[in-house]
């Protein structure tokens, strides 16, 4: 009986905390504007390859001149290679064309990933980051 009784504490344990992690994940459409696209070129600061999402900071030069920085949320990792990526195929100081979904508030500089390009070689990645 208490076997039982334990066992059924510890599903009960697991449903309840072990299933947070699913309910946290964000919906896209909160964050950017499905429908809309944008496109933007500078240069590569940073490449996070990580889960549940990987991540770029590109620099790019405004109308002004100014300089911005965007913040590219891409697919997971295991999408991202899927479509041909790997953690070390992009490099900060790469120069990069990126087009994705803008970010709801536009002067946060965000985007989802949907297409990110280096002229230097040719090296294309498109798909959902979703």
């Amino acid at each position: 009986m208490q076997s039982k009784l334990a066992l059924l504490l510890g599903v009960a344990f697991l449903l309840t905390f072990g299933s947070r992690q699913v309910f946290a994940h964000h919906a896209a459409s909160a964050t950017y504007v499905h429908g809309k696209s944008v496109t933007i070129d500078g240069t590569l600061r940073e490449f996070a390859w990580r889960n549940p999402h990987s991540f770029m900071k590109v620099e790019v030069k405004d109308d002004k001149g100014e300089t911005q920085l965007w913040l590219i949320e891409g697919a997971a990792p295991n999408v991202l290679a899927q479509g041909g990526m790997s953690s070390t195929s992009l490099r900060p100081g790469d120069h990069v064309v990126v087009t994705g979904q803008p970010g709801r508030v536009e002067d946060d500089h965000r985007m989802l990933l949907e297409k990110i390009e280096r002229p230097s070689d040719g090296f294309k990645w498109e798909g959902r980051s979703e």
